[in-house]
């Protein structure tokens, strides 16, 4: 299933590199809840895969927040990435 990266998981002060916020399409929390424990695999330009997990649910909305291995570059925002 693809989703797309919105954005860096953040504060007012701090931005956490690793942890990112995608939309799956979903429409509730219920249904975000889903994906807790899927994989999430984002492939860059050149080939490169960066694997992460989905970690929870994000608001009330359907967003999810998944924690890679790495951080993604910010080039990676608005990108599709691969969930299993």
């Amino acid at each position: 299933m693809k989703a797309r990266i919105i954005q860096f998981r953040r504060g007012l002060k701090r931005i956490h590199e690793r942890h990112f916020i995608l939309d799956v399409d979903a429409k509730s929390r219920e249904e975000a809840e889903k994906f807790i424990d899927k994989e999430v695999i984002w492939t860059s330009p050149t080939g490169k895969e960066i694997k992460g997990k989905v970690s929870s649910a994000h608001g009330n909305k359907g967003l999810i927040r998944a924690i890679f291995e790495k951080g993604l570059p910010g080039q990676a925002r608005n990108t599709e990435a691969e969930v299993k």
